[in-house]
């Protein structure tokens, strides 16, 4: 079997991957190549690629597809879930609506893990409110991209692989995301301050070609859902580990480590309940159930 994911091998999230895969290989005797970077399929057109039978499994950003089912996109709504707690109660109250909708896919939804919270990259300090506006701001999804424009940003979605050359042609000014993704494009030839703020840990899905699994035996399938659960816990701890350790390797990148200025955090405040009234805007009746729900818990 073949597996694409979009992702460096040193990656947490390949990582995690290549630990799940290990696992599968050795109680179920299924063998798995891994093909990580997007070397094989760029990381857009895995879910594609998976449908089709190009490969059997696949990784991808639960956000890309926000366009085809906006609860995939939730967790990405900046403050909906902006720290482990939350968003591991959103992923669950999330969890049947979500397999479902990979079900309706022919796909089989194994299991999710979250990038770490996100942050502004920037060429310079991030002074004050005053001093962003007009700036580029490169953003991985809509609601982000909603987030940037209302503080003031001329933000642009835009590809991971794109992000090197959009700096260096003068396309983006700066870009808000985790310390995890600025250390995959050596953020640090491009900017020299990173300010945390969290906001939102977007997610990512491993999944499988529904065929496939179903080819799979009875025990196989078992050991693919056991290992798929454990990899899931899994990349929830990777995450929180790697968020301290990353910003530390920003650090002794270079990188100054800034403070979020409170009108910033002020105007961040105001712009929150408005990104999530523009996704229950597009949500289906259940999904935005599923989020009241969620909220009744938080």
């Amino acid at each position: 079997m073949l597996m694409a994911s979009g992702y460096p091998e040193d990656n947490f999230m390949t990582v995690n991957i290549r630990m799940f895969l290990d696992e599968i290989t050795e109680t179920a005797e299924i063998a798995i190549d891994l093909k990580p970077n997007g070397a094989l399929i760029p990381l857009n057109s895995i879910k594609g690629a998976v449908q089709k039978g190009q490969v059997q499994l696949g990784e991808v950003r639960l956000g890309v597809h926000a366009n085809e089912e906006p609860m995939l996109d939730l967790a990405g709504v900046p403050f909906v879930a902006p720290d482990y707690p939350t968003v591991w109660l959103l992923k669950d109250m999330q969890k049947d609506y979500v397999s479902d909708w990979f079900d309706s896919q022919g796909l089989v939804l194994l299991y999710q893990a979250p990038w770490p919270g996100a942050g502004f990259y920037t060429k310079g300090p991030m002074d004050s409110l005053e001093a962003i506006q007009g700036k580029r701001l490169r953003i991985p999804n809509t609601p982000i991209q909603s987030m940037g424009n209302l503080m003031g940003y001329n933000a642009v979605l835009l590809p991971f692989a794109e992000v090197p050359q959009a700096f260096s042609t003068g396309l983006i000014d700066a870009m808000f995301t985790s310390p995890q993704t600025g250390i995959d494009i050596q953020a640090w030839d491009h900017t020299d301050h990173f300010t945390y703020v969290g906001a939102s840990l977007a997610t990512n899905a491993v999944f499988m070609n529904r065929r496939a699994f179903d080819a799979l035996t009875p025990d196989q399938q078992t050991t693919v859902r056991t290992a798929a659960a454990r990899a899931e816990l899994r990349g929830w701890e990777m995450s929180a580990a790697a968020t301290e350790a990353q910003i530390v390797t920003l650090r002794e990148q270079g990188m100054t480590i800034g403070t979020l200025p409170e009108d910033i955090a002020a105007k961040l405040d105001e712009i929150a309940p408005q990104l999530v009234q523009d996704w229950l805007k597009i949500a289906s009746p259940e999904a935005a159930e599923v989020y009241q729900r969620y909220q009744a818990l938080r």
